[in-house]
């Protein structure tokens, strides 16, 4: 039990956790096929309420009602669809976009009241986009926004429920021949639903997180992999030229690492190694990205001009170097220091290649110096 226990705490604490930049890079590109599912189904819900008024099966203002929500809904998903091209201007729009799917879905409901109030709860095909609305979220790879829309679905028709209990002054009037009788267990049944939906989205998100950890982190460290970095250059790339900033590469080295290796075990190397990178991590700052590229190689890449990125750098070589590592309570300290070289867009190159073999040139400088230093030109 105790195992369970940590297991779905853990399963908690990662859902409610904000994702990495890994996350937020794959989730980027879902947010973009979620506005286009969004178009691509809103053009298709507009034949439904048009065969329904052509078919005679809605009644004219249940028709009108349904033209009138899925217009809504077309005219809205080209919107959203125009803002996700350009997703990474605005970090809130996942959040925007899953408050309007949910909120469509009661919204139209409610258009439903005036002419039914049974079909205001009844009404399966407008229903079933709560949980449509849900599994869009998967696209995102972020669990608090599957989260944030179960509870807002729960919250919203339970919500739209209370009113139409309300509003019904004879329990004829909750009674449809097209739709049924509208009863709270029914309700309380499809509250259920929802929240089984929720978590079933939210369980195939956690597993779509570890595999993206095990596929695209380094095991060891736990940091992003070379492969991160290809990925989320563009981004970075493309805010830099937009808000007029600029952008650094490091490429650092640990100076004689594999000596540790060779001399004091893989096991020692092991622990060394998580120590450095450590370090590094404390230095940086909001938009920075760090990579392992191989064994004691890193990347760094940081908004920030050449000068601003060296002094960065400087302060985590420094840092490294006088917090020794201490393998165990009776070995001797050992001290670790790398070397980095620096390149900067545009001045030292227009792409990642470029800017890799200019900040690699560097670093062999800082090599034939002496190793322990920072070379930015």
């Amino acid at each position: 039990m105790d195992i369970i226990g940590l297991g779905l705490r853990e399963f908690w604490r990662r859902l409610r956790a904000p994702p990495d930049a890994l996350m937020l890079e794959i989730g980027s590109g879902g947010e973009l096929l979620a506005a286009k599912l969004r178009a691509g189904l809103s053009l298709a819900l507009l034949l439904l309420p048009l065969a329904n008024i052509a078919t005679g099966e809605y009644t004219p203002s249940e028709g009108i009602a349904g033209v009138f929500g899925v217009i809504l809904a077309v005219a809205a998903s080209q919107v959203l669809l125009v803002l996700a091209y350009q997703q990474r201007r605005f970090r809130w729009l996942p959040w925007l976009t899953t408050s309007y799917d949910v909120s469509l879905t009661t919204f139209v409901l409610a258009l439903l009241a005036p002419g039914s109030l049974a079909a205001s709860l009844n009404s399966m095909v407008v229903w079933a986009f709560y949980l449509v609305a849900i599994c869009m979220t998967a696209l995102r790879n972020d669990g608090r926004l599957t989260l944030y829309a179960g509870a807002l679905a729960l919250l919203q028709y339970a919500a739209l429920a209370a009113v139409v209990f309300a509003l019904a002054r004879t329990p004829e009037q909750l009674v449809s021949a097209d739709y049924g009788t509208a009863r709270l267990s029914n309700v309380l049944q499809r509250l259920l639903l929802i929240g089984v939906m929720t978590a079933i989205i939210a369980t195939v998100v956690y597993r779509m997180q570890r595999l993206v950890e095990l596929s695209g982190t380094d095991g060891l460290t736990g940091l992003p992999n070379r492969t991160l970095l290809a990925h989320h250059f563009p981004a970075a790339l493309d805010d830099a030229r937009e808000n007029g900033g600029s952008l650094t590469l490091g490429l650092v080295n640990l100076d004689y690492f594999r000596r540790i290796n060779d001399e004091a075990g893989p096991a020692v190397g092991d622990h060394a190694l998580r120590h450095a990178v450590g370090v590094l991590r404390e230095g940086l700052e909001d938009g920075d990205l760090l990579v392992r590229l191989a064994s004691e190689e890193f990347g760094l890449l940081m908004p920030l001009p050449a000068g601003r990125a060296w002094e960065r750098l400087e302060k985590m070589r420094r840092d490294l170097a006088i917090r020794p590592f201490l393998p165990d309570q009776d070995a001797s300290p050992l001290r670790i220091t790398f070397s980095a070289g620096l390149a900067s867009w545009p001045q030292d190159g227009a792409d990642l290649s470029q800017l890799m073999r200019r900040a690699d040139l560097r670093l062999s400088q800082a090599k034939l110096e002496g190793r322990n230093r920072v070379v930015a030109r």
